[in-house]
Order: C-alpha cells, then structure tokens, then sequence
C-alpha cells in the first residue's frame, strides 16, 4: 500500500481553517474525457470514493459547493445525490459565482478551499484560503496552489482532499469510526 508523503504544517494549517470546499468537474471530480452518446447527450463517470469523502467532509461540518464552466443534468443530478446545495453551472466567470457563494454563505474567502485542474480555475483559487489541484492539472495551475492531489481527477483526488481536511481538522478518527465498530 501506498502512503501519500505528510503534508507540510502549512498546507495542514490552511485545511484546518476550512469551512467550505468548492469542486470543479470536469478534470477534478472527473477525468476530464466527455463521452457523447448516439443522441448528443454527454456522459461522466464519477469516483465513489470521492462522493462518500463528500458526504464525510459535510458529516464533519464542512460545506461542499460545485462551480462548473459547463451545464450537465448530469452534474446536477450527483449534486442532488450527494447533497450539494450549492451548484453553480455554466460559469465561465467562476471568481462571480465565488462572490455569488460567499455572500449566500456568509463565509469569507480564507475560510474556502477550491479544488480545480486548469486556468479558468485560477481567479478562484488565488482567493481561496485553500488552493489544490489534481496530479494532471495544468501545469500554470499546480504551480499556484498549496496542494496537489497525488490521484488524478476522477480518480480519487477529491477523497484524498476530503481526508486530508478531515485530518488536519482532527475529525477524520471520528469519521471512519462507525466504519471500525
């Protein structure tokens, strides 16, 4: 098995303030392929491990959010599963939606995490207190943010984030615990 390095003190510190954690799709909760089907509709396959690391976090008191530059029923259909209240879709402007967040949730910027894999992603996450990407972000990306995900998106990264900031939070043993019982 292998064991992902321990973060820096810092990266644990950001983790620890959050109160909020906002997901991009395509490349981050998925891996970034579109499928089109015979009739047009897109398809995306979406990790179930990252989906219960989702439903962990909001356990913990941690919000979870999706701002996406592209519109899916898809999408909205994993938010509703996964009890995302707040979904913003079709965004190309992702820093208004930010806004758009922060003032609906009262929380400040220091007090979000973003999790995203290319420049669009950018203006939110040099506002965030929280900034990560995923192992095949965009290489403009990885090198602005406070964490990389050793999965790639689609894969894993957004559970490897959920745990990471349940752990630096110090709510990661009580977690998994019913699991252990």
């Amino acid at each position: 098995m292998r064991v992902a390095p321990q973060p820096d003190p810092a990266v644990l510190s950001r983790a620890a303030s959050l109160r909020l954690l906002i997901l991009d799709v395509d490349g981050v909760l998925t891996d970034g392929g579109l499928f089109y089907g015979p009739d047009g509709e897109s398809i995306k396959r979406f990790n179930v491990l990252d989906g219960h690391g989702i439903k962990l976090l909001q356990q913990a008191d941690v919000a979870v959010a999706i701002i996406s530059a592209r519109t899916s029923p898809i999408v909205a259909r994993r938010a509703a599963d996964l009890g995302i209240a707040h979904l913003f879709q079709g965004v190309h402007d992702k820093l208004s939606a930010f806004n758009a967040l922060l003032a609906q949730t009262g929380l400040a910027a220091e007090q979000c995490g973003f999790i995203g894999d290319d420049v669009i992603d950018l203006p939110v996450l040099l506002r965030v207190g929280f900034a990560a990407s995923v192992a095949q972000g965009h290489p403009e990306v990885r090198a602005r943010v406070h964490y990389v995900t050793q999965a790639c998106g689609g894969q894993g990264a957004v559970r490897e984030l959920c745990d990471l900031i349940l752990r630096a939070q110090g709510k990661y043993e009580a977690a998994v615990a019913p699991y252990l019982a």
